[in-house]
């Protein structure tokens, strides 16, 4: 809700319910399917008995925000913006990180692998089968890093993607270190 204070023309209802439901079914967890999150959303706002024009934004924010929608966005909204910030911060950050590790595992990816770079112009299709974390990660800091010149988060942002650099450096260098079996104290 910070950065939504910061924009005060920004619907505050339709951004705490979009930040709620936006992972509400992940398409990760069922086959890539992206009309289920918001099927469930839509369900759970009428039950609720919120406002059909409220409803109709979530639903909006929530099909258009995935880190995949990088590559392009059917919908633009300052409250869209505001959701899509917190969740890039959000994903860069501590918890974030083991998140995507935890995903990685239960899909059997690779943490690191030397053979594949990173792709800053994947698809979404190739974004949803990419292969190892490590590439996934770096792909996201280098776009997210790119697109923060603009943005209201840059203060958060840039002492978050100082900790995830530091981070995956030692990552990566422990990943080679273990590869080229040159092991010394890290």
């Amino acid at each position: 809700m910070h950065i939504a204070k910061t924009n005060p023309n920004a619907n505050l209802l339709v951004v705490q319910l979009a930040a709620l439901l936006h992972d509400i079914a992940d398409s990760k967890f069922h086959n890539g399917d992206e009309t289920i999150g918001p099927k469930i959303a839509r369900k759970f706002l009428e039950e609720n008995k919120i406002d059909e024009n409220i409803i109709e934004e979530v639903i909006k924010i929530i099909e258009n925000i995935s880190f995949k929608g990088v590559v392009k966005r059917g919908y633009n909204s300052q409250e869209l913006d505001i959701v899509q910030d917190a969740d890039r911060l959000d994903a860069i950050g501590a918890i974030g990180i083991a998140r995507t590790f935890n995903y990685g595992g239960f899909k059997n990816r690779e943490l690191y692998n030397p053979e594949v770079k990173p792709n800053l112009n994947m698809s979404k299709e190739e974004y949803k089968n990419s292969t190892a974390d490590y590439q996934s990660f770096l792909r996201k800091i280098i776009t997210f890093k790119r697109q923060d010149e603009h943005s209201k988060r840059q203060r958060v942002s840039r002492r978050k993607t100082s900790f995830y650099g530091n981070f995956f450096r030692a990552v990566l260098q422990r990943m080679e270190c273990s590869i080229n079996e040159k092991c010394h104290s890290i």
